[in-house]
């Protein structure tokens, strides 16, 4: 999932567009504009970048749409000339290069991690990055006049965004949220892992008799705001799912296994139970995840896709002017740019695998599957939002079944199977990106819809934002690479970033090909995963306004425990400052979204000194591993953010 990929306002008339858009469409003002472009593509660059050392730092990542507008409306009303179209386009662009590093983060660094890469090769990430991410503007051109005009789903981020750009026009400014957040972020990211003067995490582990007793949180300000930004049930969730393993399954494993008697270190063994057992519970839950998503939505989508086409059809025949609020994309140019993508990306493929049958196999899964799983993120993001979309479930559920069938064809070919793991990531990796960039695309085109944008227009800056993050992907990834390293921490590395998501990604391929997956832990998450489908079934039907996504909760049971605390306490500040206005305020979120950017940020920009002078380069102090000054200081952002949550004045904000 993006992140369990933002809690918009709530508004009641979500599913109502009768209103009709908030700029007519016998009105045409300038949207495409060079201002617009250039803001779009380095709002794309800075947001993808900052994304993609998140998400390998957390393993979740969150939209960017609301962010973006708002900084879109501060820069844009210093020129004379500016329109909401103009910031909406911008917008646009921007969350389209923030999805796809979510896409290239959750897969590309996994072939790092199976040794099959040993540095990120650029050609290889931008291609796949950029066409994955074309393929998935591409696919998702026949949905949105089902999803978003006949039948037209929530699309919780859409219509934030919208709202967000509307009070901008009525003078209401917000971007002092962002900035407040923002410094706050960065400086907790530089006193951690640029000068050193507190700890990033603390943790402790104990036996009580043979029992492993584990409790740790990290202190990012970050991880608050994503708790923040999901809301309170969410966050539950996805500690709920960190308790099932740290305080369910570790427990009792470690008496079953007595690993007290072979190692005094708790903690140690904890992080050993955790790295090669338990977390494959998330594994099969993923996985259950991701067919339940199909499963859920199979008429759905069958019934957008038609008519989408047929909305196609009727306006070839009519042959009128089809009203500016409804020019897309001609069909049969998506058709043709759809097509000829797939030549590059076989012909990747093919330099990887040298294996003509295997890359043409490659080619049409990655198509069946890039197709099927973009209309899933897009229905699932029209009602669940962007932030909250499966993306990980139906990575993984690709992967293990395009593993599966390769081990078979790699048999029948008697190809050696080194190059099998490898090839599954690749398919993993274009479909990921295509399913990511899908869901948000729907989401902004569902923000254009009410604000009376021209979708082509959007679809073009979808694919400019696309295209610009794709070209950065592979430095980004370098530099942090460089900088931190990527993959389980090591005494030389002890601060690199553990990419949760691709390891989970490089361990299910690299079992299906070498053997050694627990299939009885994955086999176990699948119980789980249907056990919580039933219950969210049941709370349905009750009507419960708490529900139970099975995502967040297969999320929570992967990721260490560590990372499920500040998300459960940002879920707590928004509950109860929701409770106490009554209502979700748009300040206390941009703060959050702050928080993150801001932290990520200077992650990306700390890389630098470290990688040209070392690690502890801005230590000039030395280093204060001091968990109890983290603790406090992540106390006095958590009140600030609560502070900026629940002031009266955020309601018309």
């Amino acid at each position: 999932m993006a992140a369990p990929d933002s809690t918009p306002p709530d508004d009641s008339t979500a599913n109502n567009n009768s209103k009709g858009p908030y700029i007519s469409a016998s009105i045409s003002l300038p949207e495409i504009t060079v201002k617009a472009v250039i803001l779009g593509i380095l709002l794309s660059v800075v947001l993808s970048s900052a994304n993609a050392y998140f998400g390998l730092f957390a393993g979740m990542t969150v939209s960017a749409s609301i962010p973006a507008a708002v900084i879109s409306m501060a820069i844009l009303r210093i020129f004379r000339e500016h329109n909401i179209l103009e910031n909406n386009i911008v917008q646009t662009a921007a969350s389209a290069g923030e999805s796809l590093a979510a896409g290239v983060i959750f897969t590309f660094p996994a072939l790092l991690l199976l040794g099959v890469w040993t540095e990120f090769r650029y050609l290889e990430v931008t291609v796949i990055a950029g066409v994955g991410g074309l393929l998935g503007v591409l696919f998702t051109v026949p949905l949105r006049r089902a999803l978003i005009v006949d039948k037209p789903l929530r699309y919780p981020e859409g219509l934030a965004t919208a709202e967000v750009l509307k009070s901008g026009e009525k003078g209401a400014g917000s971007v002092w949220s962002i900035v407040c957040g923002g410094c706050a972020g960065a400086l907790f990211k530089l006193g951690t892992v640029g000068a050193k003067l507190w700890a990033e995490a603390g943790e402790k582990a104990t036996y009580v008799g043979s029992t492993i007793l584990y409790f740790g949180s990290n202190l990012s300000p970050a991880l608050v705001g994503v708790g923040y930004i999901v809301g309170l049930n969410i966050s539950i969730l996805i500690f709920l799912g960190g308790a099932i393993n740290w305080f369910i399954f570790i427990p009792y494993l470690s008496v079953a296994q007595d690993v007290a008697a072979s190692s005094p270190d708790a903690l140690k063994e904890a992080k050993n139970i955790w790295s090669s057992q338990t977390r494959y519970l998330g594994v099969g839950a993923m996985i259950v995840g991701g067919l339940w998503a199909l499963i859920q939505l199979r008429s759905n989508l069958v019934a957008g896709i038609r008519s989408g086409l047929a909305a196609y059809r009727e306006s070839r025949q009519r042959n009128t002017n089809v009203s500016r609020t409804e020019r897309e994309m001609p069909m049969n140019l998506v058709l043709l740019c759809a097509g000829i993508a797939v030549i590059p990306l076989t012909a990747v493929f093919y330099f990887i695998t040298q294996s003509v049958v295997i890359a043409c196999f490659m080619g049409v899964a990655m198509v069946v599957a890039g197709f099927l799983f973009s209309a899933v993120a897009s229905y699932m993001a029209g009602l669940v939002g962007s932030s909250n979309n499966p993306i990980s479930g139906v990575t993984i559920a690709t992967i293990l079944t395009s593993a599966l069938l390769l081990l078979g064809l790699i048999n029948v070919l008697g190809h050696d199977k080194s190059i099998g793991a490898a090839a599954a990531i690749l398919i993993g990796a274009v479909v990921c990106c295509a399913a990511a960039i899908g869901g948000d695309n729907l989401q902004d085109l569902k923000a254009g819809y009410l604000l009376g944008a021209t979708p082509r227009n959007q679809q073009i800056m979808q694919v400019l934002g696309v295209v610009s993050a794709a070209l950065v992907m592979a430095p980004v990834l370098t530099l942090i690479q460089n900088a931190y390293g990527i993959g389980a921490p090591t005494p030389e590395r002890p601060e690199s970033l553990t990419a949760p998501q691709a390891t989970l990604m490089a361990s299910v391929a690299q079992g299906v090909f070498e053997g050694g997956l627990p299939w009885g832990m994955i086999q176990i998450g699948m119980a789980i995963a249907v056990g919580v489908i039933l219950l969210d079934i049941f709370l349905e039907k009750k009507g419960s306004s708490f529900r139970t996504p099975v995502l967040a909760v297969a999320v929570g049971i992967y990721l260490p425990f560590q990372l499920s605390v500040p998300i459960f306490v940002g879920g707590l500040i928004a509950f109860f400052a929701g409770r106490r206005l009554g209502a979700v305020n748009r300040k206390g979120l941009l703060f959050a979204a702050g928080l993150i950017t801001g932290e990520a940020l200077l992650g990306i920009l700390l890389a630098i000194p470290i990688v040209l002078m070392g690690p502890n380069a801005l230590a000039v102090f030395g280093q204060h591993e001091s968990v109890t000054v983290g603790i406090i200081l992540l106390v006095a952002v958590s009140a600030w953010l609560y502070r900026f949550a629940s002031r009266e004045d955020a309601k018309a904000s």
